[in-house]
């Protein structure tokens, strides 16, 4: 596979120690090394409540935005209707200013969970999930534009409420939204700056979903260069590919409660394999596809960019040229860890 130089690569930070205390340094570095091969952004995910130990997506960045230069930096999705849009589009804001305007908010409705009554969300009211997150993002867009925010909302109503400082990147930092329903596509075609396909979906699924998207653009007169589309894409690299997808099963059945989710929706082989997967995608018209291990981090992060031509120097592609090797035995890079699902 031959990759369109328009196409860009991010990969997830690890977010999850499950086996091992929070490691800020390997984070750091992880982040760090990122943006020395050529990677194009990072990508955390929001996950409030539950049993997995995962560090907030949006304090993640702001710790690695200062470790940071030029690579962009992205959460997806924050579910809104969790949210109290006040603080978030303050924290939004001032990570966008420190990071100098680098930030991505993904954001969603996200699915009925049992942590939804802690959050706020009736279960017992129809449409409550949608009411929250279209009031949220009015309250957002309202306190990111100029001058003070006044919103007429059930939710949220604000009266000529101040917050500075805005974002650095005007309007707001590029809105990423998911789902495949068609409203969902035509929230995004109305309110957001791209569509990111759920990782939990297949390449085939993608297909017809970003087919859907541009024509659902086309309807709304949305210009397709003003609009982007992604897809994260779990990744399990072993030159053992019963290994790997043995791994990846493991990881599925712990996170999402279906091992079979894993085998099929990931990448799990060799080198070759994330090739033709990404030429796939991007036959399918991904202009970011976010690459996302789940065990191994350091690893994949050198052999997933020696594989897909992103390195930007020769001692990077050296060096992912020795962690090919270790990974032909099976072996574990320094700082495994886990990334949530989504």
């Amino acid at each position: 596979m031959t990759t369109s130089k328009s196409v860009e690569f991010g990969i997830a930070l690890p977010q999850v120690f499950e086996d091992s205390p929070v490691d800020p340094a390997g984070i750091a570095q992880f982040a760090e090394r990122a943006e020395a091969l050529g990677y194009s952004c990072l990508w955390t995910q929001d996950q409030l409540l539950g049993t997995v130990p995962v560090l907030d997506g949006l304090t993640t960045l702001s710790f690695i935005a200062s470790r940071t230069t030029t690579i962009r930096l992205g959460v997806s999705v924050v579910v809104l209707a969790h949210r109290d849009p006040v603080p978030l589009a303050k924290m939004v804001a001032s990570i966008d200013q420190l990071s100098g305007g680098r930030l991505e908010l993904g954001v969603g409705l996200g699915n009925a969970n049992p942590q939804d009554r802690a959050l706020g969300i009736r279960a017992d009211v129809r449409g409550e999930r949608l009411r929250r997150f279209r009031d949220n993002l009015r309250a957002l867009k309202a306190l990111w534009s100029d001058g003070v925010a006044t919103v007429d909302g059930s939710t949220w109503p604000l009266r000529a409420t101040p917050m500075e400082p805005k974002p650095l990147q005007r309007p707001h930092p590029p809105l990423w939204f998911g789902g495949c329903h068609p409203n969902a596509l035509r929230r995004a075609a109305r309110e957001a700056d791209g569509w990111m396909g759920a990782g939990s979906s297949t390449t085939q699924d993608f297909v017809a979903h970003s087919a859907a998207m541009r024509e659902t653009l086309a309807e709304e007169g949305r210009e397709a260069a003003s609009f982007r589309i992604a897809k994260r894409l779990y990744v399990a690299v072993d030159d053992n590919e019963s290994r790997a997808e043995q791994r990846i099963r493991q990881w599925f059945d712990a996170y999402y409660g279906n091992a079979d989710m894993g085998s099929r929706v990931s990448v799990c082989g060799s080198p070759q394999k994330v090739q033709d997967a990404v030429g796939a995608l991007t036959d399918a018209g991904a202009e970011v596809i976010l690459l996302a291990p789940v065990f191994d981090f350091p690893m994949h992060q050198e052999v997933l960019a020696d594989t897909l031509h992103i390195a930007n120097d020769q001692e990077a592609w050296q060096h992912a040229g020795y962690r090919s090797c270790r990974l032909s035995r099976g072996e574990h890079a320094p700082g495994d860890s886990r990334a949530i699902p989504g």
